[in-house]
């Protein structure tokens, strides 16, 4: 019997009967899409896969991450490959990333993590539902608020919400939003709330003792118990004449 050399992977097979006649298969033909540069020529579109070479430079971006369960900041480092440059299908698109800590504690997961979404930035494709998926993981020991009220389950949850930030910046995500109907309602209900505000910063900023009542009289939060009487610290009234 006769050796057969494969040299392509093997992705399904079938097991032939004695007799049954061996079938043809005629090889599929490359497909070719082809695109019109800036400058009016046609050239080929290339789609990010596996086989695309790294260059020598990679536009990056380093994101800041600073938690309060950690003494240590990371740095997320995105590196961003361009392809069909100067095209009108031009793409930026995230080829690697590199986590940077201080902190020992999580040098096992980040080596992980960053090998392992490396891996599905260079296979190309849809690259975005890894934004989710981090962010669904959540931390046995609770999560953490950020400056400004925002809510991160855990740390692997922030580097999703940076990922996303980052997809957006390029293009590949949509910010989301609100429509205008529900801008709208947002807006008039902060008006309200600021407008109610203001009325308690009037006896909250008083230069006259905290929890002074208002005045009969001159409608200043200024009356406080003075040897038994109430008497007001702006006008002078008092209930005891």
């Amino acid at each position: 019997m006769s050796s057969i050399k494969i040299d392509k992977r093997i992705v399904k097979y079938r097991v032939r009967k004695p007799d049954e006649k061996p079938v043809e298969t005629k090889p599929a033909e490359p497909v070719e899409i082809m695109a019109r540069s800036k400058d009016g020529k046609s050239a080929k579109v290339i789609r990010l896969t596996e086989e695309i070479q790294r260059p020598d430079m990679l536009i990056g971006s380093t994101y800041k991450i600073k938690t309060p369960v950690s003494d240590h900041a990371m740095y997320v480092t995105i590196n961003d490959i361009v392809i069909n440059e100067g095209t009108d299908h031009e793409q930026r698109r995230p080829f690697e990333i590199f986590i940077n800590s201080k902190n020992l504690d999580h040098f096992q997961w980040i080596v992980a993590l960053t090998r392992v979404i490396s891996a599905v930035f260079r296979k190309g494709g849809d690259v975005t539902f890894l934004v989710e998926e981090l962010k669904a993981v959540f931390d046995p020991r609770g999560g953490y608020w950020q400056p400004g009220g925002k809510f991160m389950s855990s740390i692997i949850a922030e580097l999703g919400h940076v990922i996303e930030k980052h997809l957006q910046m390029i293009g590949l995500l949509r910010p989301v939003g609100l429509d205008v109907h529900q801008q709208k309602l947002v807006d008039e209900k902060r008006a309200e709330f600021e407008a109610r505000k203001k009325q308690t910063d009037a006896f909250s900023k008083s230069h006259f003792p905290e929890g002074a009542q208002l005045c009969n009289k001159c409608s200043t939060a200024a009356v406080v118990m003075m040897d038994g009487c109430m008497t007001c610290l702006n006008c002078g009234d008092s209930k005891c004449g």
